[in-house]
């Protein structure tokens, strides 16, 4: 899995973006395309699902949906040695992270429509890894349940609309994301066989007073379910080792989600 997902993603990185923040989001509620713009093209049919769950595994309740987030979501432990919770070290239960209309970033209450939706903020310090020159890595991982798979479909149109509205976004006063471009891969692509769809957003994160870093944003989905991976590096850091580091954590995400929905 983890394989499929970094080829995946590493070959839309290389393609040209069709025009971000470790307290970043996991969707957005406005409907600003239609669904399955981001899944599959005009006039054809879309393809089979990549995954079929068990019907009676799927979330229908928010007490089901916030068991499968709290279990998909990575923790600083799953990321690798020497990465910490950040402060805060997650989201607050209920809510989402909503776009506004001045491109900032702000947590409101989880919509109809949204079963549960939880973002884990973790950090490895500054000097802390292989070359004790390297600079800090942020990363977030986020999962959101729907109660549908068009609900969930939006979410990703969502995305691929975000980079295009707000090239430059506040995921926080003090930081901000510029240059923001986006990708959609739907599943049945040659690279793209391991999600119903999946959204690669790139650009670079500006702290306060510090230098442009590189900046992923990796998004995918399975059926009602949306998980996403986030990371930021600094100085020190490879692109490549960035890319490997976001996609290997979003191809475990995946598979936790396919544990727990597949039939016993």
């Amino acid at each position: 899995m983890a394989v499929l997902v970094a080829g995946g993603l590493m070959a839309g990185c290389s393609a040209p973006g069709a025009d971000g923040g470790s307290a970043r989001r996991n969707g957005a509620p406005a409907r600003t395309a239609p669904p399955g713009s981001a899944g599959h093209q005009p006039g054809g049919s879309p393809p089979a699902p990549v995954f079929t769950p068990d019907a009676s595994l799927v979330p229908r309740t928010s007490e089901d949906g916030q068991r499968l987030v709290d279990s998909v979501v990575f923790a600083p432990d799953d990321w690798g040695r020497g990465y910490v919770a950040q402060d805060p070290a997650a989201s607050a239960p209920g809510t989402w992270a909503v776009l506004d209309d001045g491109c900032r970033w702000e947590r409101r209450k989880a919509p109809r429509g949204v079963l549960a939706s939880l973002s884990r903020y973790s950090l490895r310090p500054a000097g802390d890894g292989k070359d004790r020159g390297e600079g800090a890595v942020r990363v977030t991982a986020a999962a959101t349940v729907h109660s549908s798979a068009v609900g969930a479909d939006e979410q990703l149109s969502t995305t691929l609309e975000e980079a295009l509205r707000c090239p430059e976004q506040r995921p926080r006063d003090d930081a901000r994301i510029t240059g923001l471009s986006s990708l959609g891969t739907p599943f049945g692509a040659r690279e793209q066989q391991y999600a119903d769809d999946s959204v690669l957003e790139t650009g670079h994160y500006v702290e306060r007073g510090g230098a442009a870093q590189p900046y992923q944003w990796m998004v995918a989905r399975l059926g009602t379910v949306v998980v996403a991976v986030s990371v930021t590096g600094a100085r020190g850091n490879a692109a490549q080792d960035l890319q490997e580091l976001g996609s290997t954590a979003l191809g475990r995400m995946l598979a936790r989600v396919k544990q727990r929905l597949k039939e016993k």
